[in-house]
């Protein structure tokens, strides 16, 4: 705490001494609808902490596995968000305020219009584990599928992963609920389908994440969450981006399959009810 109370005497300071340049992975997909929430929260907590700063993209896009690489690195990169693991928080700073408050960990299927994943009767856990999702190669969910029981096929990222399962060479591709819709709006070929009756929920966090050796910025970051979660503009925030999305996905009242993350890192803040969606029923 002591530590927290310097920097925040300091903050102050550098705002009439310089500017934080703040760079984050340039998406691979033009557009890119996934970044706006993220992008927004980042910049919600930079606010608060009334800190000078400039947001922008990598000069080159980047996936997820190389963005974690680099940003280890300490090159191109300063900061990322994703879900966290295990593996993610042993080689990166994780700031530990889930910003998504879990909704990452509620999953909806897109499917192939028409196929027969998408009419198939399904009661049981051992019914969805007939059919192969894909997945990101690195992104920790398909790590959670597999601890699971599915046979997962992997893509290199989204961009492959939503083509094979246009291209049925999968069943079906669990987005989360913050993903999902937008997703299947931006679908030009109209070749995707909703399952709207069914989902999968995990306990899990989508995190800002930092270098290693880059604790003030963690700090800085951190701070300016707790600000916005201690004021109200965090919770508005989300609730501004996704709770038409909860209710148009009936998130209070969808019948779900829960699987176990073994992924989970112990320091997970899971007992915090403030800081995640819990559905009303």
């Amino acid at each position: 705490m002591r530590t927290v109370a310097i920097l925040l005497c300091l903050f102050p300071i550098s705002v009439n001494a310089a500017v934080w340049v703040i760079t984050y992975p340039q998406s691979r997909v033009q557009n890119d609808l996934r970044y706006e929430y993220p992008l927004a929260m980042l910049e919600l907590a930079l606010e608060k902490t009334g800190v000078r700063y400039e947001l922008k993209p990598s000069s080159t896009p980047m996936r997820q596995g190389r963005s974690v690489k680099r940003l280890e690195e300490n090159l191109e990169i300063n900061v990322m968000w994703s879900m966290t693991d295990d593996d993610r928080e042993e080689s990166l700073l994780p700031i530990r305020i889930p910003i998504a408050k879990g909704l990452i960990g509620w999953r909806f299927f897109l499917a192939p219009r028409g196929s027969a994943f998408l009419k198939a009767k399904i009661n049981e856990i051992d019914g969805l584990l007939e059919y192969e999702p894909v997945q990101g190669i690195a992104w920790p969910d398909t790590k959670v599928l597999q601890a699971n029981g599915f046979n997962v096929v992997t893509a290199r990222d989204y961009l492959e992963a939503k083509m094979m399962v246009s291209n049925r060479l999968a069943d079906f591709f669990p987005r989360s609920i913050i993903e999902v819709l937008r997703e299947l709006e931006s679908d030009p070929d109209g070749k995707l389908a909703l399952r709207p009756d069914l989902a999968l929920q995990y306990s899990t966090a989508m995190y800002f994440f930092v270098n290693k050796r880059n604790v003030t910025l963690a700090k800085l970051i951190e701070t300016g969450l707790q600000r916005a979660l201690d004021d109200g503009s965090f919770d508005a925030l989300f609730y501004k981006h996704f709770g038409d999305t909860i209710k148009q996905l009936k998130l209070d009242e969808i019948r779900y399959f829960e699987l176990a993350n073994p992924l989970l890192p112990s320091l997970t803040p899971i007992h915090d009810e403030s800081l995640w969606y819990k559905p009303q029923n």
